[in-house]
């Protein structure tokens, strides 16, 4: 019935030919198949779809709300806030549900995740209807409880269904699909208010071109939830039935977990000095002096660079270390931030922090789902992924209250400028913080063939010490 099944089972690994010695752990054709499988190449196409339908929205919105209904930089980032804040308060309970067993024996990550684009999807239809600032932030803090059911148990599909040394691809190559929805959903969202006439609302203008929006955007959203219906298989090849059902303190006493406690830590202390997307935007917009005709644009050269980085940027996190590459992400993040402060202007330097904000993204995002993921044992998969990602959120909410008082306070560039200098101070404690813990090298191997390769000195690096959570020190499950 689903063709993710058949796409989703391990392939053997071949044999090697006389002479020839053992097999790497991802060597051969097979193996590298089997690096994909056919459930992350489901859920990236669900993404893909659900992605053009919000990034259609979110394209548009900024300029709408600043410059059609006049919403202060202060109001604004109270509202970008309540995207992020919104999904953080589900996201624990989004993990902590999808990782409960049905009578199967099969956990709920599908069910849990088709309720959240379920929920985003009836919300597109809904901004037809509302025409005033609070009722749109009602409409985007539903959206964002969709977002934040459907994160855990998503990125839990994609880590069950995938071999450990290859989570860092996986992730690269479903993020590498949603964010060619990114890529498609503003270049639409311009392409349909061209077509139907409607000005930007730089004069307070009419609703028409923005009512276009919305309702081709509702109507992607219903394709994508039904993609996830009908081609993401219920069962995982690593979901196995613990004993016991988990409970909710159960997942938060995970964070005992060394590696998961001190991933989560540094997913906060970035996350508050991480301007959000909309904010950025509105910055190279201004700041650059181009013109508001291609504000909606200006989100295709982050997804782009994001599209084209994914994959290798998470192949090559599966080889340096996940965490390494995740701290190198926030040095890009940071460049960017300088070439803003910077007397530079004009298009070629929009695009350059553009191109830095899409590696930031492509070093970070995928790679801390992967690193968490290799921390928590298969069975709270949901729950860890959860207590990560709701940290990153509820900071970034913070972020986005913090700058946009700070904006309104003393402008735009200043808020940037104190922004970059927090950041700096965060990646440096975040690197002590992440730094290799004495003896981790020396993890013990599982044995049979795939013990024969050196063990990673990363903890949140792929090899044979990190294939089983329960045998990592940084994993051992909390009592």
């Amino acid at each position: 019935m689903y063709v993710a099944e058949s796409r989703s089972s391990k392939a053997p690994a071949p044999a090697p030919r006389p002479g020839q010695g053992p097999l790497p752990p991802g060597g051969g054709r097979g193996r590298r198949a089997a690096a994909v499988p056919g459930t992350v190449l489901a859920l990236g196409t669900v993404s893909l779809v659900t992605d053009i339908s919000s990034e259609m929205v979110s394209a548009v919105l900024p300029l709408y709300l600043l410059t059609g209904l006049g919403l202060s930089p202060l109001g604004f980032g109270l509202l970008d806030g309540i995207q992020n804040g919104f999904s953080a308060l589900v996201r624990l309970a989004g993990g902590h549900l999808a990782d409960r067993r049905g009578a199967d024996g099969a956990s709920r990550h599908k069910a849990v995740a088709v309720v959240g684009y379920g929920l985003s999807a009836l919300c597109k239809p809904l901004l037809l209807l509302v025409h005033t600032v609070p009722l749109i932030g009602a409409v985007l803090a539903v959206d964002r409880t969709g977002k934040g059911l459907r994160t855990a148990p998503r990125d839990a599909m994609i880590s069950l269904a995938t071999e450990p040394e290859h989570r860092g691809r996986a992730f690269g190559v479903h993020r590498a699909m949603d964010t060619a929805g990114a890529l498609i959903g503003p270049l639409a969202a311009f392409l349909v208010l061209r077509l139907a006439g409607g000005p930007l609302l730089a004069d307070g203008g009419d609703r028409h071109g923005y009512d276009a929006v919305f309702t081709v955007s509702a109507c992607v959203a219903v394709l994508g939830v039904l993609v996830l219906l009908l081609f993401v298989p219920n069962r995982q090849p690593g979901d196995a039935a613990p004993a016991t059902a988990p409970r909710l303190r159960d997942g938060l006493a995970l964070l005992r977990l060394p590696g998961l406690r001190r991933l989560a830590l540094c997913a906060v202390l970035l996350g508050l000095t991480t301007v959000s997307d909309s904010f950025l935007f509105l910055l190279v917009q201004r700041r650059l002096g181009l013109a508001t005709d291609l504000f909606p644009l200006l989100p295709l050269g982050t997804a782009a660079a994001f599209l084209l980085l994914a994959v290798p940027l998470g192949a090559l996190a599966d080889r340096i270390g996940r965490r390494r590459l995740f701290l190198a992400g926030h040095g890009a993040l940071l460049l960017a931030y300088g070439l803003l402060l910077s007397p530079l202007g004009g298009l070629p330097a929009a695009v350059c922090v553009l191109a830095l904000h899409g590696a930031f993204y492509a070093s970070t995002d995928g790679v801390l789902a992967a690193a968490a993921a290799d921390a928590v044992p298969a069975e709270q998969r949901g729950a860890g992924l959860a207590l990560v990602g709701t940290g990153q959120a509820l900071a970034r909410f913070g972020c986005s209250l913090a700058f946009g008082a700070l904006w309104s306070a003393v402008g735009g560039t200043a808020a940037l400028g104190w922004s970059a200098a927090a950041l700096a101070g965060c990646v440096l404690a975040a690197a002590f913080v992440l730094r290799e813990a004495p003896g981790a090298s020396a993890a013990p191997a599982s044995p049979g063939p795939a013990a024969s390769g050196p063990a990673s000195p990363d903890p949140a690096s792929p090899g044979p010490a990190a294939s089983d959570p329960a045998r990592d020190s940084d994993s051992e499950v909390p009592s």
